[in-house]
């Protein structure tokens, strides 16, 4: 929250985490319904970093430069110990990986489908506002969690420097061609919709984790929430869009 958007009596709010997100797992997990909404979390992130692996290993072949394709396969090695870390906490507190992961591979893998880059540029549009957009809507998440789970989502959620190599390379290549810039910008519109799509879809399917999130269970949002978590996401995606150069 910036110090605009503060309330008068913000002195007045409670100065450190309250509900669920003062717990640790031991204490919140007693909750049967929010221990099956952070199983499903913890599978939808692991399934994704998985995915993401696989996604940035792919694209490392069509870089135009040795150097490209060795900092793609640094940030793919750092993507798959992020989905060891989850892999290794869901076995950790009792359950099986890939029955977590499972749910979600479906409509994570209709996603890439449906947006499979045409080349090296599109490639990383896609990973630097598709994976945002999904890291964002975990980060809002994250603030509602038990504090050791909140722990671990956003250590995951560090980013593996491909945000500055994407703004870099982006930037330089419509530099040199500004035609190059209304082709991303559509191709990142477009990458915003499905993303967004999908994330309520695949919330909608799994009821404890759309409870948690609808305020059901935990300290989750309410319904008028909801709208404002899209909100500052589209806002941050605004802002990513102006540092590649592109028009939202």
């Amino acid at each position: 929250m910036t110090s605009s958007d503060k309330p008068e009596n913000a002195s007045a709010e409670p100065s450190g985490p309250t509900g669920v997100a003062a717990q640790d797992w031991a204490q919140a997990s007693a909750d049967p319904q929010y221990r099956a909404a952070v199983v499903d979390l913890l599978g939808a992130l692991a399934y994704g970093e998985l995915a993401a692996f696989e996604r940035l290993a792919e694209d490392a072949k069509l870089a135009p430069t040795l150097a490209d394709k060795a900092e793609l396969a640094k940030m793919a090695s750092a993507e798959f110990h992020h989905f060891e870390r989850l892999r290794d906490r869901l076995t950790g507190i009792g359950e099986e990986p890939t029955a977590a992961m499972d749910p979600f591979v479906a409509a994570l893998d209709g996603f890439h489908r449906q947006t499979a880059p045409s080349d090296w540029l599109e490639g990383l549009v896609k990973a630097y506002v598709g994976d945002s957009i999904a890291s964002d809507f975990y980060r809002e998440v994250a603030a509602r969690l038990d504090s050791d789970t909140r722990e671990l989502v956003l250590a995951v959620l560090d980013d593996t420097g491909h945000a500055g190599f994407a703004v870099e390379k982006v930037r330089a290549a419509i530099d040199a061609d500004p035609r190059v810039g209304g082709r991303l910008a559509l191709w990142a519109r477009r990458l915003m919709g499905e993303a967004l799509s999908q994330s309520q879809r695949v919330v909608a399917e799994r009821d404890a984790l759309s409870t948690m999130l609808v305020g059901g269970v935990a300290d989750g949002f309410d319904l008028a929430e909801v709208g404002r978590m899209f909100s500052r996401i589209t806002e941050a995606h605004t802002k990513r869009m102006a540092a590649l150069g592109l028009a939202a």
